[in-house]
């Protein structure tokens, strides 16, 4: 993405950006252009600049045992067929990366740093979705679970996860609508 974008080339990005469910087999996005998107979502406000975020580099092996941990949570709520398919699903996402953001006792601090990792979540995926890399940002019951703090090493009473992110490049790109701004705008006197 050129440096000094227009301000339309910003909001076709914004408007643009889909949630993609569906990567192509086998093609990982690379590392460096990865470590680009971390670096442009540290720019995110950030109130009294605390940069409350810590990604998460998910490898392999890691990436499998939370795909075996959601198919244990899957099979204890449905049954087992639904665990396996989707377990089978979850082994073929190319890139994974996790989200998690600092805890804090003050509950004006904690909203704000959590409002601040949603905004590099947001910069993190617009940047990759200019580099042609569609991502899936997960946040269900499995990013609360203690196992999966376990198996990201991160003490859950120093970090709060905010998510799952899975990356690669789009298998299909789903149509999306969003209401008019008429619809949600209020305009005071």
């Amino acid at each position: 993405m050129p440096k000094n974008m227009p301000a339309a080339s910003v909001g076709d990005l914004i408007a643009g950006r889909r949630t993609i469910y569906r990567f192509k087999p086998d093609l990982t996005p690379p590392r460096e252009k990865i470590l680009e998107a971390v670096n442009a979502a540290r720019w995110a406000p950030n109130h009294h600049l605390t940069e409350p975020w810590h990604f998460y580099l998910i490898g392999p092996a890691t990436a499998r045992a939370i795909a075996e941990l959601n198919a244990e949570l899957v099979k204890e709520r449905k049954d087992e067929a639904a665990a396996q398919a989707k377990l089978e699903r979850w082994l073929k996402i190319p890139g994974w990366l996790a989200l998690t953001c600092d805890r804090s006792e003050d509950t004006v601090r904690a909203m704000e740093d959590y409002a601040a990792c949603c905004c590099a979540a947001q910069n993190l995926m617009l940047y990759l979705w200019s580099e042609g890399i569609g991502v899936k940002w997960n946040t269900g019951d499995l990013i609360h679970h203690p196992q999966f703090y376990d198996l990201l090493w991160v003490d859950p009473d120093l970090e709060r996860a905010i998510g799952i992110f899975w990356y690669g490049y789009a298998e299909e790109i789903p149509n999306a609508a969003r209401k008019r701004v008429d619809q949600f705008l209020v305009e005071l006197p």
